[in-house]
C-alpha cells in the first residue's frame, strides 16, 4: 500500500471547526467516542458498512483518537499520480481524526509523530492496490463562543481496480490495515517532546 503524510497549514488549505454542523443539509458532528450509539445517525456509516466498522473501532475507549467527519465515494477519475496502479476506477474515503486527549489537540509535534508512525507501520504491510495519505491540518476548537487553534489529521484512503466492486474491496482491505495500525499505536502511544 502506498502511504505518505503531509502538512497543510497554509492560508488556502482546508480547516475544520470543531464541533461542526452544516446547517443547509442537516449534517452535523456526532460524538461517537462518548456516545457510540449515535453511529446509527451517521449516514455514511449506514451507506458503507466498512466505514461504520472503522468509525466504531477508532472511537473505542482504548483508541487515542476519535473521529469528527467522514465520507466515502466511487470514482472513475484517475489522476496522473494514480496511474501507477493501472486501474480504471477507485473507491475512496476520508476520515477526520482528532486526538481524544485535549492537550494533544494543540501540539503540532504530536500530530507529526502520529502521522510518521502510521506511515512507517503501513509501509510494512503487503503490497495492495491502495493508497493512504495523512494530512495535518488546522482545526479551530470552539468552546463557549471562543475558538482555540489546534490541529487534526485528515486520513484519505483509495482502493484501485478495473471494476468498482473490486476497487471497494481493495479499499476495505486498506481500511482494516489502517485500523490495525491505529490500534497498535494506541496500545503503546507515548508522546515525546
Amino acid at each position: 500500500m502506498e502511504t505518505d503524510f503531509a502538512v497543510e497549514l497554509g492560508a488556502e488549505d482546508e480547516t475544520l471547526e470543531f464541533p461542526w454542523a452544516a446547517e443547509e443539509d442537516g449534517l452535523r458532528y456526532y460524538d461517537l467516542k462518548r456516545h457510540p450509539e449515535l453511529l446509527a445517525e451517521v449516514k455514511e456509516a449506514q451507506r458503507v458498512p466498512e466505514l461504520g466498522e472503522f468509525l466504531a473501532a477508532i472511537n473505542t475507549p482504548s483508541s487515542i483518537l476519535e473521529t469528527a467527519k467522514c465520507d466515502a465515494w466511487a470514482s472513475s477519475e484517475i489522476i496522473a499520480e494514480e496511474e501507477i496502479f493501472g486501474a480504471a476506477c477507485k473507491f475512496g474515503s476520508y476520515v477526520d481524526l482528532l486526538f481524544s486527549a485535549e492537550e494533544l489537540r494543540f501540539l503540532f509535534l504530536a500530530h507529526e509523530q502520529l502521522a510518521q508512525r502510521l506511515t512507517q507501520l503501513l509501509k510494512r504491510v503487503p503490497e495492495i492496490p491502495a493508497a493512504a495519505e495523512f494530512l495535518i491540518r488546522r482545526c479551530y476548537f470552539r468552546h463557549d463562543n471562543e475558538a482555540r487553534e489546534g490541529f487534526y489529521i485528515t486520513f484519505y484512503l483509495f482502493g484501485y481496480a478495473d471494476e468498482q466492486e473490486r476497487a471497494r474491496h481493495q479499499w476495505a482491505i486498506g481500511l482494516k490495515l489502517v485500523e490495525n495500525a491505529i490500534r497498535q499505536i494506541s496500545a503503546s502511544w507515548k508522546f515525546t517532546r
